[in-house]
């Protein structure tokens, strides 16, 4: 009775249901934009746009008589009044010799449609332990209990099958086959009499996750095919094996697991988090769950009452094994918290960590990389008069040609010169700085152009102890983190031009930026951030229309140093907040 009043009151009744941003307040986890997260997935992944915000009738309200217009949640009841199908149709693509029905389209739903499923009809304000008690009694509100055909999907085959009952308790259906047969198969051949075979060993019940519902137009089906869509994927995106095992179980499942791991997922597709990152999650789900299998497997060949050795040694492994899969599901926790992702969890991208100096070639000799796509005859004699003839003087020096500038940059080692010439050079990875370079452009900043592309991660990383940037304007799309990281080091940079996107140019503790004569706009954060710790001298820049000009951060800690900075003759305007900031 206490779970069945809790899911009432979350799914609709006498009380009005909260809407998704009091929700998310009253958790004080950080709230993104959901109309952009909405309108951003709409426009990168080709979504239904004809899937109703929500197919999910409530009878209670039904029976109470209340108006659509009552309920604020944005959360739409089914209405029966219309005719046909509220879904669209996944069309099969199987080749020539498939001859399986389509399916309802329903994996590409936004995060608000999920939401409001998981937090209003599915879950509720459940506990870990009651996840699927509240799952199944959601199922049986809105499945079909018979007497409509599925594709039972895996990874071997998809057979069309007829569900005749339900076993909500373990979430899996009874189905048998449609004959004649009709699948699809991967690296195997399956017969009629196989898939007989496998129905009876199985107790003709398959799992309602592998289930999807064929495409019928009279809309009989649409509430059905959506509630597998969030069982599914619910199952695959959201639950983990050691949910259910949380000592404090005492807690909102919703609020404290579900809402970060579904606005991370959505922010993963949105690239809107860093390659980087993604991968180290990955990593770390893979390693967490292998704990935990570990883990499960050696407690339960444990015996309560005996005292042998063998055992002991077995409890000692057990509390290490232990002891690990806490720390790994701290940092999943870390990562999937907005606030502490990238204070605490994000040390750098993959390839950041891998890119370490090269310093001096073991010849001595010295390279100009020269980076151009094409060149004019005049372009490549002025080249050589103004800057290939006195950087070659020596005999230990030779040229080499790149069409971009990551390349470029790639090949250098300590004391290496990379010239781009006029143009826009389209990049679609970070540009890491690891050894003292020289990077400049043959002409106006303007003229000499790179741009980045695709989303996620940082533009330039610098962490070489002499790096000197000029001439060069660098424009920043969709990204994550700053335009520009000084990490370690020192960058020395003049003339440039930098378009932000997020954050501008950031000067990581311990390292050393000097600007000079630049230009910096279109932060969304701050044009400058200077951590303690680092050295930051800017003369003479222009740095507006950012969210703050400069950001200096003190964190208040006794063991971080007041960062030394000097500011002269610098343009701070037309900026959303302060010109100067302390936190």
């Amino acid at each position: 009775m206490e779970q069945e009043s809790r899911k009432t009151t979350s799914a609709g009744g006498g009380e009005p249901v909260n809407t998704m941003s009091d929700r998310v307040d009253s958790s004080s986890s950080v709230e993104p934009d959901v109309e952009n997260n909405n309108n951003a997935l709409s426009a990168e992944r080709n979504h239904v746009s004809t899937v109703p915000r929500g197919l999910f009738q409530n009878d209670e309200e039904d029976d109470e008589g209340e108006s659509d217009d009552d309920d604020d949640s944005g959360t739409d009841h089914f209405n029966t009044g219309i005719s046909g199908t509220q879904l669209q149709r996944c069309e099969r693509h199987g080749g020539e010799t498939s001859n399986l029905p389509d399916t309802f389209q329903t994996s590409h739903l936004l995060l608000y449609e999920r939401f409001k499923a998981y937090q209003d009809y599915m879950l509720g304000d459940c506990k870990p332990s009651e996840v699927k008690a509240f799952t199944a009694d959601y199922l049986e509100k809105v499945v079909e209990p018979c007497d409509w055909q599925a594709l039972w999907c895996t990874n071997v085959f998809d057979v069309l099958v007829e569900v005749y009952d339900l076993d909500l308790k373990d979430l899996k259906a009874c189905a048998r086959l449609v004959l004649p047969l009709q699948c699809d198969t991967r690296g195997c051949e399956l017969t009629e009499e196989a898939m007989e075979s496998l129905l009876e060993a199985t107790q003709h019940k398959v799992p309602l996750q592998e289930l999807h519902v064929v495409y019928e137009v009279s809309g009989d089906f649409d509430q059905t095919a959506l509630a597998l869509e969030h069982l599914r994927f619910f199952y695959k995106h959201i639950w983990r094996q050691w949910d259910e095992e949380d000592e404090d179980d005492d807690f909102d499942y919703f609020v404290r697991c579900v809402e970060p791991r579904l606005r991370l997922h959505y922010d993963i597709l949105e690239d809107r988090v860093p390659t980087g990152l993604v991968a180290e999650y990955q990593t770390l789900l893979e390693k967490c769950s292998l704990c935990f299998q570990q883990f499960s497997a050696l407690r339960s060949g444990l015996s309560p009452d005996s005292d042998s050795e063998l055992d002991n040694v077995s409890m000692v492994e057990g509390l290490k094994l232990y002891d690990q899969l806490e720390t790994y599901k701290r940092k999943l926790h870390i990562i999937e918290n907005p606030l502490l992702r990238y204070v605490l969890g994000y040390k750098g991208n993959a390839r950041q960590q891998c890119v370490q100096s090269r310093g001096p070639r073991a010849s001595g000799m010295k390279v100009v990389h020269v980076v151009t796509a094409s060149c004019s005859t005049m372009q490549l004699q002025s080249l050589l008069s103004a800057r290939l003839l006195p950087l070659c003087s020596c005999g230990d020096t030779e040229i080499q040609f790149h069409r971009e500038p990551v390349s470029a940059v790639d090949s250098c080692h300590q004391g290496d010169v990379v010239i781009v010439l006029p143009g826009i050079y389209s990049v679609n990875s970070s540009i890491f700085i690891p050894d003292s370079i020289t990077m400049e452009g043959f002409g106006f900043p303007d003229d000499v152009v790179i741009e980045k592309k695709n989303k996620g991660d940082s533009f330039v990383e610098s962490t070489g102890a002499d790096v000197r940037l000029s001439n060069i304007k660098f424009i920043q799309h969709d990204a994550i983190e700053g335009i520009l990281s000084v990490r370690q080091g020192t960058l020395n940079m003049e003339n440039c031009v930098l378009q932000c996107e997020t954050t501008g140019v950031i000067v990581r503790t311990s390292a050393c930026l000097n600007m000079n004569m630049c230009d910096l706009y279109g932060s969304k954060g701050a044009g400058v951030e200077i951590y303690p710790g680092s050295v930051c001298s800017l003369v003479s820049n222009g740095i507006h229309h950012c969210k703050d000009g400069i950001l200096i951060k003190d964190f208040a800690d006794e063991l971080d140093v007041m960062p030394s900075i000097t500011l002269e003759n610098n343009v701070i305007h037309n900026n959303e907040g302060y010109g100067v900031i302390l936190v």
